[in-house]
């Protein structure tokens, strides 16, 4: 296949090239709207079809028309002004960049923080989400991670509806827009993730089936066909992906991206898909002396994703890790519904936290059969741990965050386990504050066909949980409104208060290497089923520190851990200190200081943690 031409139409002042995959057409014209003029377009021997037309002015609206019948928009459009059944837009995407020299953090120096652009401002444009990046720097936060922003039906979604790939949605703020969001983000030290979705298409807007076989029907997925990716005329639909992937990287300058659910890409080939793209963006990288990071959403509990090449993997950077909310979804709220009935086993938390995958071979009553594999070979930080996510809260029936379902001390231990945990941590957008409105589904489609088939299969996916309510409407306004952020919750209450602890934490974790060391050695788990105690043991070097948590929710524990290399101990932080508490009641505080004598003989109260140094140094005060 022609690689001369990137797909879509490419805007130079001179001239502007159109160039589209469509194997089903015979002849293909380009459709000038606004002058209302038909270009013809040359058809190679592999279907696709090109035309240059000079002197174009950037803001030309354009359609393809399809052997004389059809006129659709361009697959990889770059502007949807008027919405995914509109025209195509020519855009002029050069732009003075100011980030020259910028280069991401690695995964280790990593704190991630999921946003959704639309609910994150009261605006939601990407220009909004700007005066917002010195408090998410100050916070601790090193990378922005962005749900997917291609144009989607309507003002209102999630955006993994979207159907033009290329055109970051107009209502946040289109090409510019986005372009503007992460420069300033890289002048803030900001690195920018963005959340792509190549396993499926929405279903409102979608006219590759007009132009090829993009879709095979020989695999089916939840949203019907499967994208085909191994079948016959397969290589122009993953080129049409993967420049799709280098576009991103190129045209805005992200600094890597997520995949959503690529169990769902079903390829059987020799060379995988998702193989493909890591590769061709990590080469890509190396070429542009760019660190990219290509992290993978997925279900199966599977290290062949992080193997290397060379070790006969996927290649990937990361992968999102789920177990570790799971198992603490179940340890804070008690639910045993759904997928969490395979979470209840308390001695799976200490084994997610020693080996990444809670599932390494035993049976999974979920899946009905033997599940995963052991992580206990891969470094650490090639995993991102969350508390909570888009998808966590929002496939909740009423989108409850987990300030609604623990207190406020279920909320600092959370924080304790994430920030202290060997992997790499994600924040979901007002997590820090314990931000209380729900994170709801949302749409607003324009098929009332549609409209009543989402909303049917919404309260079908609850019947597994047993939720006993009425779904709010996804179509309505007032379900997006109800999910967008109050930024002034944090200014009081409880909610400053654990700003401040996340804080704390996160400065704790950026200058204290033992909680970035990815090394598996360095990681030790001391635990007690029976008494649901856990110590998290982080070492680098001689420096280390020792995070006790007591996950029982009703009743103070004690754990004793052993000290083999007689080092002496000191409280550095503990849950109950007034500093973190919401009140002035006296709390049960944990033992102040262990001498090379003792062994560590810690107890605390419900929900509560403490982390103990073996570092004389004295640290900087924490607190308000």
């Amino acid at each position: 296949m022609s690689r001369e031409h990137r797909l879509g139409a490419v805007y130079s002042p001179e001239q502007t090239t159109f160039h589209v995959w469509a194997p089903a057409a015979q002849v293909v014209e380009t459709h000038l709207v606004d002058s209302d003029r038909y270009i013809p377009m040359q058809r190679d021997e592999n279907g696709y079809f090109t035309c240059t037309v000079p002197d174009l002015p950037a803001g030309t609206r354009y359609l393809y028309r399809l052997d004389g019948d059809k006129e659709r928009p361009d697959p990889a459009s770059r502007s949807q002004p008027e919405g995914v059944h509109g025209p195509s837009q020519v855009v002029d995407q050069s732009f003075d960049w100011t980030d020259a020299g910028w280069r991401a953090p690695t995964l280790r120096n990593s704190v991630m923080y999921e946003l959704h652009v639309g609910t994150f401002t009261p605006e939601g444009t990407f220009d909004a989400v700007i005066r917002h990046l010195p408090y998410l720097r100050d916070l601790g936060v090193t990378t922005l991670q962005i749900m997917p922003v291609a144009q989607f039906p309507g003002a209102r979604n999630w955006g993994y509806d979207g159907v033009q790939l290329y055109a970051p949605h107009s209502a946040y703020g289109g090409s510019a827009g986005l372009q503007r969001l992460v420069n300033a983000a890289h002048e803030q030290g900001l690195a920018v993730m963005l959340d792509v979705v190549y396993n499926h298409l929405g279903p409102e807007g979608n006219y590759l089936w007009d132009y090829g076989p993009y879709f095979t029907d020989r695999y089916q997925s939840s949203w019907s066909d499967s994208v085909n990716l191994d079948g016959p005329d397969s290589d122009p639909v993953r080129r049409f992906l993967i420049e799709n992937a280098i576009y991103w990287l190129d045209i805005f300058h992200i600094d890597g991206l997520r995949l959503d659910a690529i169990h769902a890409l079903i390829d059987v080939s020799a060379r995988p898909f998702v193989g493909e793209l890591a590769a061709t963006a990590q080469d890509w990288a190396a070429r542009h002396n760019r660190r990219v990071h290509i992290i993978a959403e997925t279900h199966h509990s599977d290290r062949r994703l992080l193997l290397s090449r060379e070790a006969n993997g996927l290649g990937l950077d990361g992968q999102w890790l789920d177990d570790l909310h799971h198992l603490l979804h179940v340890a804070l709220t008690g639910e045993r519904v759904g997928y969490y009935v395979d979470y209840q086993d308390f001695r799976l938390l200490p084994k997610v936290l020693r080996e990444s995958y809670a599932y390494s071979g035993q049976y999974s009553r979920v899946w009905g059969r033997r599940h995963g594999t052991s992580g206990r070979d891969i470094p650490a930080d090639r995993f991102v741990v969350h508390t909570q996510t888009h998808d966590q809260v929002g496939n909740r029936m009423l989108g409850e965050r987990l300030s609604e379902l623990t207190d406020f001390d279920g909320l600092k231990l959370a924080a304790a386990l994430l920030l202290c945990s060997p992997y790499v941590p994600m924040l979901f957008m007002g997590e820090e504050y314990g931000e209380t409105a729900p994170f709801l589904y949302f749409v607003s489609h324009g098929d009332p066909d549609l409209v009543a088939a989402v909303r049917k299969g919404r309260a079908a996916e609850f019947a597994a949980f047993a939720w006993e309510a009425e779904p709010p409407d996804p179509q309505a306004e007032s379900t997006f409104e109800r999910s967008k952020l109050d930024h002034s919750l944090r200014q009081s209450g409880h909610h400053t208060i654990l700003h401040e602890l996340y804080r704390d934490l996160l400065k704790l974790r950026h200058t204290t290497p033992a909680l970035t060391n990815p090394d598996r050695e360095a990681t030790i788990v001391h635990d007690d089923p029976l008494t649901r105690m856990l110590c998290l043991e982080r070492r680098n070097g001689p420096e280390a520190l020792r995070i006790f948590m007591n996950f029982d929710l009703n009743q103070a524990q004690t754990l004793r851990v052993l000290n083999d290399d007689g080092e002496t101990w000191r409280k550095i932080r503990d849950s109950n200190d007034l500093l973190w508490c919401v009140d002035d009641a006296e709390r049960q505080l944990a033992r102040e200081h262990f001498g090379p004598d003792d062994a560590l003989l810690v107890t605390l109260a419900p929900k509560a943690f403490a982390i103990y140094s073996n570092q004389r140094e004295e640290e900087e005060p924490h607190g308000r």
